[in-house]
């Protein structure tokens, strides 16, 4: 039996290895683009608001995040030697990692740390800690064994639940609106149910080129309405430089241990998110989705899904990860090309490298970003859902969901409780991803499964 799927060849306009003319495979490329700009910029968006950063350093990290995808996205269809899995994948910066980076890093703030210290340790830890998602893209038989869908989904949850806070504090105007008295005022409201609104309407729209791209959508309308309402942010530095190049170890290098944890444990689930992503690019694009040409575009993905996070931390930005969104570009254009991939990454790094277009996302005012972001992060939540929904939910499965959760969303809401924990100890589990997480690993290897879900694990 071939390994390769039955769906016809003929269904792609352009299967993996074509080289479609430069005019097509610019417009597709620009397609897949507009579906993954606003979810590459909105996590170092996020994070540079919540830590207070300066305008100057927000547009560098920004700058990099689109520079780094770029990079990624090359060595993902490139493959160069075991880097890399040859398919049409886009890699951009994580929304998984969110949780951990910003609770840590505003409690080193709070501890007096300055921000350039705080960024050093944020990016030396998102450094070291990828060599984790590397080894592990060594031996994925073994991960995938102690880290089971009801983990991975238990995970993801968390995450998507977790983030829900962060993108109702962005709706209610941010942090610096807290401490202006603007908080949750009715005209942030407004404009952040104007965004929420026009995303939501344009998802149920029955033209596919308006669903993928209603986030962007959602945004440019944000913004026109916040400049009709004088809520347009300007750029507070005068005189962006014309281009922003790579600065390694920027802010120094340090390894805050205590962070190292929850964000070893956040890179073993996205390494299981990948061979997902990867997967199904695999089945989109006709290409095998067992044997050895498949394994070989696992190992290579998740082992450069690891590294390109690892360059991400060199350059002073935040983890990278496969994107799932392309996957509906491909079905829908019927161009399965990983040159396309090329086209993007290009893009990608010319974004990058001018700081213009950095400054451009850094106008956009927290409440229309926190719609967005909502959004987004109760996709994450879902896609948490979606997986526990492909596990047989038997009353071990239910006893791991239903401690985990609790103890996960427990530290999130009631971090007090660890008040009189050891301090090391206590900076681990303050991450309710982290706890969580670790409590559905350790419940998954120790509650032994019943004969009748082996036997169905073993026929999936």
């Amino acid at each position: 039996m071939s390994d390769a799927p039955s769906s016809q060849q003929s269904e792609l306009l352009y299967p993996l290895d074509a080289r479609p003319a430069p005019i097509q495979a610019f417009f597709v490329a620009l397609q897949h683009l507009l579906a993954i700009i606003v979810p590459i910029v909105t996590p170092p968006l996020i994070i540079c608001n919540a830590l207070g950063l300066p305008a100057e350093e927000t547009n560098y990290i920004v700058s990099m995040s689109l520079l780094v995808s770029g990079v990624a996205t090359f060595i993902q269809a490139r493959r160069i030697g075991p880097l890399g899995n040859g398919l049409l994948t886009v890699q951009g910066t994580s929304f998984n990692f969110l949780p951990p980076i910003i609770s840590g890093g505003t409690a080193m703030l709070a501890a007096g740390q300055s921000y350039e210290t705080v960024l050093g340790g944020i990016f030396g830890v998102v450094m070291v800690a990828a060599i984790a998602e590397m080894l592990v893209s060594r031996f994925l038989g073994a991960l995938r064994r102690v880290i089971t869908p009801l983990v991975t989904g238990t995970v993801v949850l968390l995450i998507g639940l977790t983030l829900i806070k962060v993108g109702l504090v962005s709706m209610g105007g941010g942090y610096e609106a807290m401490e202006s008295g603007h908080f949750a005022s009715l005209s942030n409201l407004l404009l952040s149910g104007i965004v929420l609104a026009v995303i939501i309407i344009l998802n149920r729209a029955h033209t596919p080129w308006i669903r993928m791209g209603s986030i962007v959508i959602g945004l440019l309308v944000g913004l026109t309405v916040a400049w009709a309402m004088g809520k347009l942010k300007g750029n507070t530095v005068p005189e962006w430089p014309l281009i922003a190049w790579p600065d390694p170890f920027r802010y120094g290098f340090s390894v805050p241990w205590d962070l190292l944890v929850p964000m070893v444990i956040i890179y073993l689930v996205t390494a299981l998110e990948s061979i997902g992503d990867i997967t199904a690019t695999s089945a989109v694009s006709r290409e095998p989705v067992k044997g050895p040409v498949y394994l070989a575009r696992l190992k290579g993905g998740v082992l450069a899904d690891g590294f390109n996070s690892m360059v991400a931390g060199l350059l002073n930005t935040f983890p990278n990860s496969t994107f799932s969104q392309n996957n509906g570009i491909i079905q829908l254009t019927g161009v399965a090309s990983r040159y396309i991939g090329f086209w993007i990454a290009g893009l990608l790094v010319l974004m990058g490298l001018f700081p213009m277009v950095a400054a451009m996302m850094q106008m956009i005012p927290e409440p229309v970003l926190g719609a967005a972001a909502l959004i987004m992060f109760g996709s994450v939540a879902a896609a948490g859902i979606n997986i526990l929904a492909s596990v047989h939910l038997d009353r071990r499965a239910l006893l791991i969901l239903a401690v985990s959760l609790a103890v996960g969303l427990g530290v999130t809401q009631v971090p007090d409780i660890l008040q009189h924990l050891p301090e090391g100890v206590k900076s681990i589990l303050q991450s309710g991803v982290a706890t969580g997480g670790f409590t559905a690993m350790l419940l998954n290897v120790l509650l032994p499964e019943s004969p009748t879900s082996m036997i169905e694990t073993s026929d999936a």
